[in-house]
């Protein structure tokens, strides 16, 4: 398949997510859309202090909304490879998945054999989801068909493991640089495109989100099939969130609203959002 040419200046796309949220804000029933939210974040951890007794206190953590309110869950919990076993066993009585990042992140440098024995140990330990990093340095480089090998290869050592392909927007740089990732992550076979490792400065933009769910948009347009999208990096406010629902919800509509298809990388965010709804469910 090959996609349209995507001539939008960074001004042309930054007047329109204006626009679109000044549309949708009008009707946005909050309430329901921070609902939608908080069903959709990946709690995540990726600490270097992590180790096994703060994995245990986080599985517990995740588990602790639905224990108070048994209409919430978070999606997903995200941590680093050596406690997927652990949590695997902590969380294996509830609907909360179990993702992992991968291939030498955040950075992406590694040998490629090694990024996918990476990724094998990964599924191995009961990953359902890899969050793997491209190689940006290849990438801006100009070896486009070597990361879309590599994504490829990645996503059949997956099995059934769900594939997010996180491209470190900020890293790339330019329209043209995120639309040409996205591409490439889509046809290498990616479940979902993810915008950030959360690790660099910019993380996820509300710019770097329009582009990416355009391509999503098109190639469903295209293909028939639904390519999931996650922002994560810097995302620790309500209000910041719902930008990104608001994109989603104008662009790809009410179907893309949910876990299968939007999530949400954050490790403040979902405190913030249930202390709204446990309010709001009190009025």
């Amino acid at each position: 398949m090959t996609f349209n040419s995507y001539r939008h200046t960074a001004q042309e796309l930054e007047q329109r997510i204006a626009q679109i949220i000044e549309k949708q804000s009008v009707n946005l029933n909050k309430n329901e859309a921070l609902k939608t939210i908080f069903g959709v974040v990946d709690l995540t951890t990726l600490e270097a202090t992590d180790n096994p007794t703060k994995i245990r206190a986080f599985c517990e953590k995740a588990m602790s909304y639905t224990k108070t309110r048994n209409d919430l869950s978070v999606a997903a919990i995200c941590i680093y490879s050596p406690f997927l076993k652990q949590a695997k066993q902590l969380l294996s009585s509830t609907p909360i998945g179990l993702a992992t990042v991968a291939c030498a992140f955040p950075t992406g440098q590694l040998p490629f054999d090694l990024k996918i024995k990476e990724v094998a140990y990964c599924v191995a330990q009961g990953a359902d989801e890899i969050d793997m990093v491209i190689s940006r340095g290849t990438f801006l480089d100009g070896h486009y068909d070597e990361v879309f090998e590599e994504i490829k290869e990645v996503k059949k050592t997956c099995g059934k493991a769900h594939l997010k392909v996180i491209l470190e927007t900020g890293e790339l740089g330019t329209v043209e640089n995120i639309r040409k990732a996205s591409e490439i992550a889509i046809l290498g076979g990616a479940d979902f495109i993810k915008t950030s490792t959360g690790k660099t400065l910019p993380a996820a933009t509300p710019l770097a989100a329009l582009i990416m769910i355009d391509t999503i948009k098109e190639y469903y347009q295209k293909t028939g099939i639904k390519i999931g999208f996650k922002p994560a990096g810097g995302i620790s406010e309500p209000e910041t969130a719902l930008v990104y629902y608001m994109l989603i919800k104008e662009i790809l509509g009410e179907t893309w609203l949910n876990k299968k298809l939007f999530r949400i990388g954050a490790s403040r965010l979902a405190d913030k959002v249930f202390a709204l709804l446990t309010e709001a469910q009190k009025q």
